[in-house]
Order: C-alpha cells, then structure tokens, then sequence
C-alpha cells in the first residue's frame, strides 16, 4: 500500500551537528510544502534541543523500527542521506509495491554538499539496482550544490523576512551578552591548531573583541586554549581586549540569529556553512578532516567558488592546518564583499526543497 506524498529520509548520525542538522531542515522544509514525512534515525537525542518543538506534518521515528515499513504504508520517495544505506527489508518492501502496482518509489541518494566539478556531472544520474532486496529499483544520486547545475542549497521560504526583522541589541540581551559595542565573533568548530594563534591575536589586537562560544566541542576547545596560554604566557589578555560569552544549546533558529548577530563566524561541516552564506557576514569554515586529505582539494573549490580573496584564502589554510604558516589577521572590508557577493549569487537559485521536490515529480 502507498501513501501518497510521503516521504521518507533515513540518516546514520555520525556528526549531531551536521547529518542530523541537515535531514532536520530537509524533513521540516518538505513538511511546509505539503509532504508527509517519516524521519528515520539511529540516534535522534539532538533533535531534543535543535528542534524542540518538532514541525506538523514530520513524524520522527526509530531506525531500528523500519521493518514496519514491511506493513505500514510505503512512502512515494526514499531518501539515503550521505550514503547511508537502509535496510533490505525497507527495500525489499519497496520492490515488491513496484512489482504490485507498477509504480516504483522515487529513491535518491542525497550526497554531501562540495563545490568540486564532478558534482555538477554526477547531479542526478541513475544508478539501477540490478541485484539484492531492492532489485529492479532505481537510485538516482542527488547532490547539492552552488550553481543551476546542482541541487541548491537548504533555504527556508520565509529566511530573508526573519532575518530583515531580526533585533539585534534585543537577542543580546535576552541572550544576557553584553553589548559594549564590541567586535562579535561565534566559535563553532573542532580543536583547529590555530585556534590558540587566533587567541593570542584578539587579545592583541586593536579592537576589542566578544568571542560567543558555542556549546560543545568548540567551547570546550577554547576554555583549553584559555588554560594554556595562562600557563604559558600570564597576562596574555591583561588588557581585556579579548572577552567571552559562552552559549546554550542552541535551537537551529537560534544559531541563526548567533550568525546573524556576529561580526565574524567561525563555522564548520555542512549545515553550519550553509547558514554563515545566508548570514552574509564574513565567515572562516572548518571542513571536516578526512584521512585520505580529500579535504584540502574540497575546500580549494569551495575557495574558488567563494571568489575569495588572498588573504581569506591564507585565513582558511591556515585554520585547516593545510599550511605552515603564522595565522593572518582578520580582514574586514574586504572579507565582507566576498560574503555579500557570494549570498546574492546563490539566492539566484532555487532553494534545495524546491528543487528535490521538482526533481522527485520528474522522475515518478
């Protein structure tokens, strides 16, 4: 039995932040348009904070329950996240409703997000599944991306509104953030082995500086970094041009306005980046490390996309320990520009929930 516009995103959360954060915003975005959908993850514990409330229309459920989908009704699109493989009874169940009916879910691959040039030739190629449970399926690769080329980007309908209406001195406050008029700066990242050169900068710099710490890792890493560098070096920060405010768990609307209220962000993974570009504000992104170095060539495109300019380019090698080098400083004008043009290049672009849903008509 199928359900019509039903759909379902299975995603393994490796990352909470990242993996979980993307399917959240696909699941709710679709849901707004009209869908119904089922949400199938092995570990949901961040949406407790990142999505609190939830969205009508997205019902959340267990990995470790999709051989219900054996008698539930079937969903019209399938969606791996990330390569994440479902099960074969979720196939299986698929195969034999496209065996009853004739009429076959629409299964696609949703990849990671990369400016590299072979996502514009692989975006939306067939892969037929010639053998195993979901034999006589087709899997169609999608990837986002930055050009008309590509699957676009995560962008909700109503953004820029929310974002034109934002107060900023209001979310300080109610955040308990002083504002001193002081330069803002987010930490969101890994443990960059820059981040005690860039500590060491602020602190030095001309211009007073508010470091907002996100909770976790990112937090965690610079409260180290603040222990040694008092250990090392006493009165390091004796002026007080550096301060900092560290932040809750923040919902995915609330890291928006994190973005939104900074003068610089310092972001990492996917979701997170894709934010920054909405925010329009200069940004520095920490791309996820992966042993075999595919890193590197992935954040030279993105880089080359970004248009970025010298000394933004040495700011990202620097953070992602891709080169030897004593950490720029911040820039301003400049920075900001490349931001600006970036953001109003891609909301030429139909968002991606658009452009899935366009795609998943085509292809059923």
């Amino acid at each position: 039995m199928k359900a019509e516009n039903l759909w379902d995103i299975f995603c393994r959360v490796i990352d909470n932040y990242g993996d979980v954060g993307v399917c959240w915003r696909l699941a709710a975005g679709l849901a707004a348009r009209g869908a119904q959908v089922r949400l199938w993850l092995d570990d949901a514990s961040a949406l407790t904070w990142m999505a609190p409330a939830g969205a009508p229309g997205v019902t959340v459920k267990d990995w470790r329950e999709a051989g219900q989908i054996g008698v539930l009704p079937v969903g019209d699109v399938l969606i791996e996240a990330f390569g994440c493989e479902v099960d074969s009874d979720v196939l299986a169940a698929h195969a034999r409703e496209a065996e009853t009916t004739g009429r076959a879910c629409v299964w696609i691959n949703l990849e990671y997000l990369s400016a590299e040039s072979y996502v514009e030739r692989c975006h939306g190629l067939p892969s037929p599944v010639q053998a195993g449970a979901g034999a006589g399926l087709r899997k169609h690769f999608y990837y986002p991306g930055f050009t008309a080329a590509t699957g676009g980007l995560l962008r909700e309908p109503d953004l820029l509104q929310r974002q034109s209406e934002f107060d900023r001195k209001a979310w300080l406050s109610h955040m308990n953030i002083p504002d001193q008029g002081e330069r803002l700066i987010s930490l969101f990242c890994y443990e960059p082995a820059a981040l005690d050169a860039l500590l060491g900068q602020l602190a030095a710099g001309p211009q007073a500086t508010r470091l907002l710490l996100t909770a976790g890792r990112a937090a965690a890493a610079c409260h180290q970094g603040i222990a040694d560098r008092d250990q090392r070096q006493t009165g390091w920060n004796s002026a007080g041009k550096l301060r900092f405010s560290s932040l809750p768990t923040l919902t995915q609307t609330g890291y928006d306005c994190v973005l939104w209220s900074c003068d610089v962000n310092f972001v990492r993974g996917e979701d997170s980046l894709v934010r920054a570009i909405w925010a329009k504000k200069p940004f520095i992104w920490q791309i996820y490390p992966q042993t075999d170095d595919a890193h590197r060539t992935k954040l030279e495109a993105f880089l080359d996309l970004l248009r970025a300019p010298p000394s933004l380019r040495a700011f990202h090698r620097a953070w992602n320990a891709l080169e030897a080098q004593t950490l720029p400083a911040l820039a301003g004008a400049e920075w900001q520009e490349t931001a600006t043009d970036m953001r109003s290049r891609l909301l030429d672009e139909d968002d991606l929930v658009t452009q899935i849903i366009q795609f998943a008509q085509k292809k059923r």
